[in-house]
């Protein structure tokens, strides 16, 4: 062998040292371990990671919520930033989009006049007409914690009920692959191989949950931003329309 080959030999050698060396800590693309260089999460059993993933969850100041729920034979799109205060954000369903503000114990809903006047939204129908439209357009209209559509609203606004209602997994829950989301990589849990549904956790850092698949087809959240807080005011006055016990009825 000649000392010009050995020494190519010994270029390549030490090229693929290199690579190896920088991606490891980001890909462990050089080692079998498909755990190296995460938060180990993904060698725990099934069961333990549910439980770790819930739990902080819930421990988490604040979260990002964004996607789709099938509830009641409707959809609803979310995008809310959840936080033990209160949310805000905007739900859609159907051809209606409005805003939801709560802060504290008060709840402040925000659409135009052709949601006020058309709405046949489970959670808001009943609550608008031709003579309040006007009055009510692009308005925060303050929601009564006596008023029927209070608790239904503020559902979407509580960091622990909605997060409660959506990270439940039916049926066996197992390891499924691993992956990413967001850039960040994961492992999956299903529940019942899937049909119960499917949960991201990350494998970087603390074991949030990231992706939710819901069981039977019932919507699919991005859980992004944990611990990143923002801030909640009310709106001003001038911006606000108070109809006191009961919103307006048509």
């Amino acid at each position: 062998m000649t000392a010009f080959a050995l020494d190519r030999r010994t270029r390549r050698t030490l090229l693929a040292g290199a690579m190896c060396a920088g991606l490891a800590g980001g890909l462990a693309a050089c080692s079998d371990d498909p755990d190296a260089g995460t938060n180990g999460v993904g060698k725990l059993e099934a069961a333990t990671i549910q439980a770790r993933t819930v739990r902080a969850a819930q421990r988490a100041d604040a979260v990002h919520v964004a996607g789709t729920v099938v509830s009641g034979g409707r959809t609803y799109k979310l995008d809310m930033r959840l936080k033990d205060e209160g949310g805000t954000g905007s739900v859609t369903t159907g051809d209606s989009t409005f805003r939801l503000l709560r802060v504290g114990e008060h709840l402040f809903l925000k659409a135009d006049a052709d949601f006020w006047t058309h709405s046949d939204d489970d959670a808001t129908s009943g609550h608008g007409g031709d003579a309040a439209a006007d009055k009510l357009d692009d308005k925060y209209v303050k929601v009564p914690t006596g008023d029927p559509s209070y608790k239904r609203l503020s559902t979407f606004t509580d960091k622990d009920v909605l997060l409660d209602g959506l990270l439940t997994l039916h049926g066996t829950v197992a390891k499924g692959d691993r992956g990413s989301s967001g850039g960040v990589r994961t492992i999956a849990l299903t529940g019942d191989e899937g049909a119960g549904g499917t949960l991201d956790v990350s494998l970087e850092g603390t074991a949030y949950p990231m992706r939710l698949e819901r069981a039977g087809g019932a919507g699919a959240l991005q859980l992004t931003d944990w611990g990143q807080n923002f801030t909640l005011r009310e709106p001003d006055a001038s911006d606000t329309v108070d109809y006191g016990q009961q919103l307006p009825s048509s």
